[in-house]
C-alpha cells in the first residue's frame, strides 16, 4: 500500500500559514482520495470530466472539486452541477460557458484565469497582455454566476531555478498589478496558484496562495 497519509503529512508541514494545497488526484483511485481525506485533505484536483463525475458519486460529499486541466466548453455542463473551482480559464468564451452553466444550476462558480508564461508552446493559457485585455474589456463585470478569484500559471518544466524564479515573479506582478487595477475592493481575488511537486518550494517564496501537487503525495500516476 502506498503511504499516502505519510506524504501528504511530509507536504503540509513543508507549507507555511495561508497557502492551501490542492491535492492533485487525477490518475489515482478513489481509495488514495479517502486516504488523503481521513487525514483532514478536502480540496482535490481533477482534470478529466468522466474521471471526476465518477469520484464525485462515490467520494464525500464535503470535497471541494478544483478542475485543474485545459476545460473545453462543451464539457463545462456536466461539472458545472458541483464544482468548486475551474482553475484553467484560458478564454472569454470559456468564461461565458462557465457563465451560462453556472446560471442553468442556479450556482455562483469560482474561477482562475490560466496564464502562459512559461516557454514552452504545448502550455495553455492567456498571455499576461492577453489576460489584461481581457478584463479590460469588461464583460466579466456583467457576469453574476462566475466569480474571479485569481491567477494560475504552471512554470516550464526545467530544473534551472532561475528561470522558474522569473516566471513566478512575472505571474505574482501581475497579480499584484491586476488586484490594483480591477479587483482592490474585492476580497474573492486573492489566490496565485502555481507550484507542483518539483517547484512548489520556490512557488511559495514568489507569492503562491495554492499550490498543485500529486506526485509527491499520491506516488506515480495509475493509468
Amino acid at each position: 500500500m502506498y503511504p499516502v497519509k505519510e506524504k501528504l503529512r511530509e507536504v503540509l508541514a513543508t507549507l507555511p500559514d495561508g497557502v492551501r494545497l490542492v491535492a492533485i488526484s487525477k490518475y489515482h483511485p478513489s481509495s488514495f482520495i479517502m486516504e488523503a481525506y481521513d487525514e483532514g485533505q478536502r480540496i482535490f484536483g481533477e482534470s478529466h470530466e468522466q474521471e471526476l463525475a465518477s469520484k464525485v458519486k462515490e467520494l464525500p460529499q464535503d470535497i471541494e472539486w478544483h478542475f485543474i486541466g485545459h476545460l473545453q466548453t462543451n464539457k463545462v455542463k456536466y461539472i458545472a452541477p458541483y464544482i468548486s473551482m475551474i482553475e484553467a480559464v484560458d478564454s472569454l468564451r470559456l468564461l461565458r460557458e462557465i457563465e451560462k452553466q453556472a446560471a442553468r444550476c442556479d450556482r455562483v462558480i469560482k474561477v482562475l484565469l490560466e496564464l502562459h508564461i512559461a516557454e514552452e508552446a504545448t502550455k495553455y493559457g492567456l498571455t499576461p497582455d492577453d489576460c489584461r485585455q481581457l478584463l479590460d474589456d469588461g464583460e466579466w463585470r456583467t457576469m453574476s454566476h462566475v466569480q474571479i478569484c485569481g491567477l494560475m500559471m504552471m512554470a516550464s518544466f526545467t530544473d534551472d531555478e532561475e528561470q522558474l524564479c522569473r516566471e513566478f515573479q512575472t505571474a505574482k506582478d501581475l497579480f499584484d498589478e491586476l488586484k490594483q487595477k480591477h479587483f482592490a475592493d474585492d476580497p474573492a481575488f486573492c489566490e496565485r496558484s502555481w507550484g507542483m511537486s518539483d517547484d512548489y518550494p520556490l512557488a511559495v517564496s514568489h507569492g503562491s496562495t495554492m499550490v498543485r501537487i500529486g506526485t509527491a503525495i499520491f506516488g506515480p500516476r495509475v493509468y
